[in-house]
């Protein structure tokens, strides 16, 4: 969601903030702006514009704003409709506060009313103004109300989820920050500190930073800075090296991140299991559950709490973990999951799985299992995210940074790393060295069967462009690769705006078939395995229909051949490996259709990288 980038140093801001907003625009926005203090006339200046961060800069070039502190952010609208008046940041009704701000302030009207009774007056319909005027009623310095007193000082009144940076007309060189359920970050340069909510926006010009947790404010001036909870209670932040390469978050060759990062997965795949496998001694290495693998060998269920792609492959997850190491797994949608009365019993492992860590739904499942007594693991890419701090124990995906919006390697790295979960718990449990020696020699070859399909992307842009102009689109799979049709479709939604639906295939004749007619496209996930005759024979039953079948099938397998209308092929390996080759010709499919109906991939509408708001 929103991007917040905030500077204070001595080098101009205004380029600054805007190479740091350019940054943070895969995380999905709607209108961009923002804030400058000039400390020479004492002026807070302020430039917003709806659409992208070029048009912000277009306006800029016609009224450049000076001075070397300010913020900027892309707002991706929640409070208040997409205009130049709700865009942030927001200034108080007097235009000496000025904030930006990341997520929801739950009883904004109750304070709104409140301040209005007081005399403040608004003009725009967003929460964020409610919380200016309400810092900016409390603000005093000359009663011992400093900026970053009368910050904690509201933040008390709040409710809700917040990232703010904010900065005063009446002390010029002090900027404050604070955080409490949405992520930000301070880098530490020399005499200078760039506050963002992703360190993409910081990389290019400091690899230290500082990760604030929920409740904490930061007071930041060009000589220092001090930590300290809402109440004051002072913290002694840890300052933490980013793990981030500059090369990583740029487009390089590639025409979009999303296939720069469906092309990278080979290559991260073989990143994420580095040092992890020992095939001579049939055993996972994973250090970080090394603490806990007494626990984990004697837990008696796992739940796998996740959000959209990340469920896909906790799905898988919940298959391997009770096909190898036999203990009862399920998956959650983490957004439902603590709005019941979830029963935990002693022997409960509740595992996390998100790719940015921050994930709202998922953080919350995560709160409340670890209130009622689970042993709590963390799958997640970033690291210092709030999910692989709050959490007992886990392991990174080490694929990288993400940009694209629609996730492709993150999904290729959260299946291997619950791969490898399922087989550390697996070892130790029952497997034997011999049969876990002979998954990991299998798992190794991935990567290399990977690029194989990846070959074939001239032969998916050829498929795919015969159906693009197909509104409604199946994906059926069974067993392992029922998920994997549930990716597909998701993918293919979220970038082209194909509806698409997918689904376990026997599921089709209890009500979906009655969709099927001449020419729709239904893609079946068909690769040689336990259920192949019965997914052949739900082929039969699409085309005795009329549908169209796009099969992705195991390598030379001619059988499905003379069933199928278009075949896309992968290598043959077992059955629980197969959803990390069987996704890529899906997530190649969404990639064209989007590319060849003419919609931003990279970008697509409605849509942000990282959820922070329920």
């Amino acid at each position: 969601m929103c991007g917040i980038v905030a500077y204070i140093g001595n080098k101009p801001a205004q380029p600054l903030l805007i190479e740091g907003l350019k940054r943070l625009e895969y995380r999905g926005y709607d209108s961009a702006g923002i804030a400058i203090l000039d400390e020479t006339t004492g002026s807070l200046d302020v430039c917003k514009s709806v659409g992208r961060v070029a048009a912000l800069e277009d306006k800029l070039e016609e009224a450049p704003l000076t001075g070397s502190v300010g913020m900027g952010h892309t707002r991706w609208a929640t409070h208040g409709s997409v205009t130049d008046i709700n865009a942030h940041p927001h200034t108080d009704d007097t235009g000496t506060i000025c904030i930006i701000h990341n997520g929801i302030i739950e009883n904004y009207a109750s304070l709104r009313t409140l301040l209005e009774e007081k005399g403040h007056t608004f003009t725009s319909e967003t929460d964020t103004e409610v919380l200016a005027n309400l810092i900016a009623e409390l603000h005093d310095p000359d009663a011992d109300m400093d900026l970053e007193s009368a910050v904690q000082a509201a933040l008390r009144e709040v409710t809700g989820a917040y990232a703010i940076a904010v900065m005063s007309s009446h002390e010029p060189g002090v900027l404050v920050c604070a955080r409490k359920g949405s992520p930000l970050i301070v880098g530490v340069g020399s005499g200078e500190y760039i506050v963002a909510s992703d360190g993409s926006a910081i990389i290019a010009h400091t690899a230290q930073a500082i990760t604030l947790d929920d409740y904490s404010v930061i007071r930041l001036t060009r000589d220092g800075f001090r930590t300290a909870t809402i109440d004051n209670v002072a913290l002694t932040p840890k300052v933490m090296q980013l793990e981030l390469d500059l090369s990583q978050i740029e487009l390089g060759a590639y025409e979009h991140f999303m296939r720069k990062e469906i092309f990278e997965q080979p290559k991260v795949l073989r990143t994420c299991m580095k040092g992890r496998l020992d095939r001579h001694e049939g055993k996972i290495v994973l250090g970080g559950l090394m603490s806990f693998a007494k626990e984990l060998v004697k837990s008696k269920r796992v739940i796998l709490g996740a959000q959209g792609t990340a469920l896909h492959a906790a799905m898988i997850g919940e298959y391997l973990l009770e096909d190898l190491a036999k203990i009862p797994a399920e998956c959650e949608y983490a957004s439902e999951f603590r709005y019941r009365n979830p029963i935990i019993e002693e022997g409960t492992v509740f595992v996390s799985v998100s790719q940015s860590g921050e994930t709202i739904d998922t953080l919350s499942a995560l709160h409340e299992a670890k209130d009622r007594g689970a042993l709590t693991l963390g799958v997640v890419n970033v690291v210092g995210s709030t999910i692989s701090r709050e959490t007992d124990a886990g392991v990174y995906l080490r694929v990288g940074p993400e940009i694209g919006v629609a996730s492709t390697k993150a999904f290729i790295g959260q299946v291997c790393v619950l791969t490898m979960v399922s087989l550390f718990m697996a070892r130790r449990r029952l497997m034997s060295p011999e049969a876990s020696a002979r998954i990991i020699a299998e798992l190794e070859t991935v990567p290399d069967l990977m690029e194989q399909v990846l070959e074939q992307d001239e032969h998916i842009k050829e498929v795919t462009a015969k159906h693009i102009d197909r509104e409604n689109w199946l994906f059926l799979g069974r067993g392992y690769n029922y998920p994997t049709a549930l990716e597909g479709a998701l993918k293919l939604k979220e970038i082209s705006y194909i509806h698409a639906e997918g689904m376990p295939a026997a599921e089709m004749k209890h009500g979906p078939i009655a969709l099927i007619d001449e020419g729709m496209p239904v893609v079946f996930i068909a690769n040689k395995g336990p259920q192949y005759d019965k997914v052949l024979s739900n082929i039969s039953e699409v085309k005795s229909r009329g549908g169209h079948v796009i099969a992705v099938a195991t390598e030379g397998d001619t059988e499905i051949r003379s069933l199928a209308d278009d075949v896309l092929e992968v290598p043959e390996v077992s059955d629980m490996l197969s959803p990390m080759l069987t996704v890529v010709p899906l997530q190649l499919m969404a990639y064209h259709a989007a590319v060849l109906r003419g919609h931003d991939v990279d970008k697509p509408r409605n849509l942000a990288k990282s959820v922070t708001v329920e």
